[in-house]
């Protein structure tokens, strides 16, 4: 299966876009007000000179357009200036049209009246003229690389408690504000600037598609701020989110990520800012725009830093323009990029998908929405259980059809799909393919029990549920012994897992085998891991809900779910070009369109690891990239990444 990683393709020679969002500190938002030429070319010259290319820059809509049809042109002035200091450090920018919410705040402009941003036609026509002549005055000039919208429409267009905004209403707002873009006769990319959470990326229904607004923009734009209560979650996040965003089939740019200094160490920063870069490039983004240039020191009495104060501090250089941490590690990713010419790079391809359910994705009659972050944090376990087993997969959306060009499919703590699904997925296995389910009663009391029909048929078992109930797992770990050989799993090995979940989710599924092999048992002797033959292929049933236990835990990764993904790729003959024996380091390859392979190893240890990767018979030797000498054992510092060359050899 082809792993996404489309990119943007309107100059073939640009660079890969790694930048940040910038306001001045002259002002924050208030920048064009109090803008300092000077100051802005410092900034600017600080970026440059560590690595950074692009900005993403901000027409603050009540500055800029405060009448209804007049634009303030002294702005637009500054503005061009702001361009021209772009050129002169040979940067690009990707100016934002329709900036009322910024960092904890909502801004009118003060004509608006509180009338509805995407359904009164009179103020969506006075955004689409904006838009269009904004577009008008700035499409010719060379820093412009591309346009967005707006920022974070979501939060602006609907306040806190408010109901989403309809999709039709806000699908048709977004194509008349990208036409209003091309009707100026601007050709750079463009698109939303709304964050990428629509329902196919959170589970969260906020009247924003993914799938519809994709038809109408060149690239996608994930907004990642998550917090978490494991390291690894907190790693992967950004990752997870980019490969959720690929439903749209267009490149994926990083367009907001980063942290506020006031939370971490500065240590914990450039931790955090490293494993994000390099985990999402690794999960297909092509592009990095850090939340945000600078430090507001000076601004603490200006509003939104005055009620959100720890938002002076998410800049990646400080108020006096010294590099932080976050800005050194843009740097040495930047430096990464260039040494293996990343712009014709691509993900490899991979035997192996994990499935994605319509129940995240779609509104589903008399379903609840309480279901879908169930499924989001599962499928995020899921995919971290696969890196950590050096598994690369490929999302296979369930809403558009499971394919047949996969020796694998993972099914991870589901209890909810369609019909039709679990049909293909019996075809599937009759040709030849291998289908996991772990299966999850959900977190909630309503409608228990798997809501897709014969699970007995497709695994070989017969169910003992009772009805209404869950059936409830007492012991605090979980411990699977395994019975005979299981792939990599030797028999007699026994697999811990902490148990988590509340009440309606932390249960297991008792089943008696019924032409399927019973190869792990539970403590108590119940049936834990069943294999099935099915045709060509296999149905393999987990009868305990693996991954959404570890979603629910604190500081759960790395977690044994790993093992037996590990041992799922044996058994499906899954081809894994380089593993490591830690779950601590991932691996994965990108190929260059000239033949070279690169492998990278990422590490989520918080302290130094020797490690000797294993490269599958066959496949080549591991050099290091600048001495092209051969490399065995190698150390990483602590939630270190280091990037390799796989080259031909014995």
């Amino acid at each position: 299966m082809q792993r996404h990683h489309a990119r943007l393709t309107h100059d073939e020679s640009a660079a890969p876009w790694i930048g940040a969002n910038f306001w001045s500190r002259t002002g924050g938002p208030l920048m064009w007000r109090n803008y300092d030429p000077t100051v802005v070319r410092a900034e600017l010259r600080v970026l440059r000179e560590h690595g950074l290319n692009t900005t993403r820059s901000f027409f603050y809509w009540p500055d800029f357009h405060p009448e209804p049809h007049r634009i303030d042109e002294v702005l637009t002035g500054r503005f061009a200036d702001f361009l021209a200091a772009h050129d002169e450090q040979g940067m690009r920018t990707i100016p934002t049209f329709i900036v009322g919410h910024m960092s904890g705040e909502n801004w009118d402009p003060a004509w608006r009246g509180g009338r509805d941003l995407y359904a009164d036609v009179w103020l969506v026509g006075r955004q689409a003229w904006f838009v269009r002549e904004m577009a008008s005055r700035f499409k010719d000039h060379p820093a412009i690389t591309g346009w967005l919208i707006s920022n974070e429409m979501p939060i602006y267009g609907r306040v806190e408690g408010q109901d989403p905004a309809p999709t039709d209403q806000v699908s048709a707002w977004a194509q008349i504000m990208v036409d209003a873009v091309h009707a100026a006769g601007a050709r750079q990319p463009v698109s939303l600037g709304d964050g990428a959470w629509g329902i196919e990326v959170t589970g969260r229904d906020n009247g924003f598609s993914v799938r519809e607004t994709g038809a109408m923009v060149d690239f996608v734009g994930p907004h990642v701020y998550r917090m978490e209560t494991d390291r690894t979650r907190q790693h992967y996040n950004a990752a997870y989110e980019c490969e959720l965003a690929a439903v749209a089939g267009k490149p994926i740019v990083l367009e907001e990520f980063g942290l506020s200094t006031d939370f971490v160490s500065d240590a914990n920063a450039g931790h955090y800012y490293r494993q994000t870069l390099h985990n999402s490039l690794l999960a297909g983004a092509t592009g990095w725009i850090a939340w945000n240039n600078t430090d507001y020191d000076e601004l603490w009495d200006q509003d939104p830093y005055r009620h959100h104060p720890f938002e002076m501090h998410f800049g990646i250089t400080d108020s006096a323009g010294r590099p932080k941490a976050p800005l050194v590690e843009l740097d040495a990713f930047a430096k990464v990029l260039e040494r293996v010419d990343f712009r014709n790079c691509r993900r490899v391809d991979t035997d192996a998908a994990l499935v994605v359910p319509t129940f995240l994705e779609q509104r589903i009659p008399v379903a609840r929405a309480v279901d879908r972050p169930v499924l989001f944090v599962s499928l995020r376990q899921s995919y971290i259980a696969a890196r950590e087993a050096d598994l690369p997969v490929a999302f296979a959306r369930e809403r558009d059809g499971i394919g047949e060009d996969a020796k694998l499919y993972l099914v991870p703590s589901t209890r909810q799909l369609l019909a039709p699904t679990r049909r293909r997925l019996e075809e599937l296995a009759r040709g030849g393919a291998v289908v996991y389910l772990s299966y999850c009663s959900g977190e909630h009391a309503g409608t228990r029990g798997p809501w897709f029909h014969d699970l007995n048929g497709l695994f070989g078992v017969e169910l003992q549920l009772s009805y209404g109930l869950v059936e409830p797992i007492e012991d605090e770990t979980v411990e699977i012994t395994f019975t005979e050989d299981f792939g990599s799993i030797a028999a007699g090995e026994v697999l811990r897992f902490r148990a988590g979940g509340n009440e309606d989710s932390r249960g297991f599924l008792p089943v008696r085998p019924d032409g399927a092999r019973v190869v792990a048992v539970d403590a108590h002797g119940r049936p834990a891991v069943l294999r099935y033959t099915v045709g060509e292929g296999e149905t393999v049933l987990c009868t305990y809900p693996l991954e959404q236990m570890a979603a629910r835990t604190a500081r759960a990764n790395p977690e044994d779910t790993q093992r037996i993904y590990a041992a799922l790729a044996e058994v499906a003959g899954v081809r894994r070009t380089v593993t490591v024996s830690t779950a601590l380091v991932s691996a994965d390859v990108l190929c260059h369109e000239d033949g070279r392979r690169f492998v990278w190893l990422v590490s989520q240890s918080e302290e130094e690891l020797a490690v000797d990767p294993v490269v599958a018979e066959g496949e080549g030797v591991l050099r290091d990239l600048e001495s092209g000498g051969t490399v065995g054992k190698i150390v990483l510092p602590a939630f270190g990444v280091r990037v390799l060359e796989l080259a031909p050899g014995e």
